[in-house]
């Protein structure tokens, strides 16, 4: 049976456990001071594989096999988003030339070089008729 016992309030299992943890801290600390664990250390950083590729190689030959499958699945992923960005460009072009007879007319219109006509100039709002019942209603 675990010991129960209080030391001050604190049972002595929590007492004991941060003295461990304390311990560990500081043994920690005087291995990462200590030169040759360190060399030890950059020895073993050095001899580990740089390159994705030489990761792969120590892969078993299922997983590298899996990899091979989603690079041609990724392959054809971007050969789809290639053809609906072609397939975009086509569709803004097309509608860039439907828009430039507006463009130019705004332009004209703003510039002061034509005024509009009557019915170019005529704006109807959709909430026109709300707003007349509105004041008719304010001044009922």
């Amino acid at each position: 049976m675990a010991d129960h016992s209080f030391s001050d309030g604190v049972p002595s299992d929590s007492v004991e456990a941060a003295k461990n943890a304390s311990n560990t801290e500081k043994l920690t600390d005087q291995v990462m001071q200590n030169p040759r664990v360190l060399a030890a250390l950059q020895e073993r950083l050095d001899n580990v594989p740089h390159t994705p590729s030489s990761y792969i190689e120590t892969l078993p030959k299922a997983v590298k096999r899996r990899i091979n499958a989603l690079k041609q699945l990724q392959v054809r992923c971007a050969h789809i988003e290639a053809k609906f960005y072609e397939e975009v460009h086509d569709l803004e072009r097309k509608y860039a030339a439907l828009y430039q007879p507006l463009f130019d007319k705004r332009r004209e219109f703003i510039t002061g070089d034509v005024e509009p006509t009557d019915a170019e100039s005529e704006w109807h709002s959709e909430n026109e008729e709300e707003e007349k019942l509105a004041g008719d209603m304010k001044n009922k």
